[in-house]
């Protein structure tokens, strides 16, 4: 059991909500982050948990949809494999037509900002599809945990390098579990954020 305290946090002006740990920082405080997306981290860990919204992608089928926006994301990242799942998120559904969720999880080599491939971290990245088809959007809920810091990377300097301190040594909630949690208690408070 984790020592993180956590509460339900409200997204895109309260328009959404979703809950997870207070260590999570709001990244808009620190720098601009497009209109799309929330962007928060804990920078002691380098973990980052990123809500986007996305204009739902019509030719991408249901069933692999977070297999695909994950292949997406890591096309020229170096990805490795890559495993499928569901979440449930009760009662998430517009004029009666229900979300369709998928999560997929894979592992990544990523370079931090603008630096190179010399300097890519190893990470395990967890990625949610919640696809809103009544309102066209695909909403993404992507959770990035590092596995190994790259010692040219910047996150060096701030969480070490070498092999990144497991979550309940530190007293944290585990990156999967955040995610798991993210995501069963995402909510749409204002749909007429998507202009329903």
């Amino acid at each position: 059991m984790s020592g993180d305290f956590y509460s339900e946090r409200p997204l895109f002006g309260g328009a959404i909500s979703s809950t997870f740990p207070l260590r999570f920082q709001d990244v808009s405080d620190i720098r601009q982050v497009p209109d799309h997306q929330e962007v928060f981290v804990d920078p002691a860990r380098d973990e980052s948990l990123i809500f986007e919204l996305l204009d739902l992608k019509h030719d991408v089928g249901d069933n692999g949809s977070a297999t695909w926006f994950l292949q997406d994301l890591a096309t020229e990242q170096d990805a490795e494999g890559c495993t499928t799942g569901v979440i449930e998120v009760p009662g998430l559904c517009y004029r009666d037509v229900p979300a369709v969720i998928t999560t997929a999880v894979g592992q990544m080599a990523i370079s931090k900002g603008r630096q190179g491939r010399e300097a890519q971290n190893l990470l395990t990245v967890y990625l949610a599809n919640l696809r809103l088809k009544a309102v066209g959007t695909d909403v993404l809920i992507v959770a990035h945990e590092p596995i190994l810091i790259n010692p040219l990377s910047e996150s060096a300097t701030a969480v070490g390098a070498g092999l990144a301190v497991p979550a309940a040594q530190s007293g944290c909630m585990a990156m999967g579990e955040v995610f798991k949690l993210a995501v069963s208690s995402f909510k749409v408070n204002d749909w007429s954020l998507f202009g329903a």
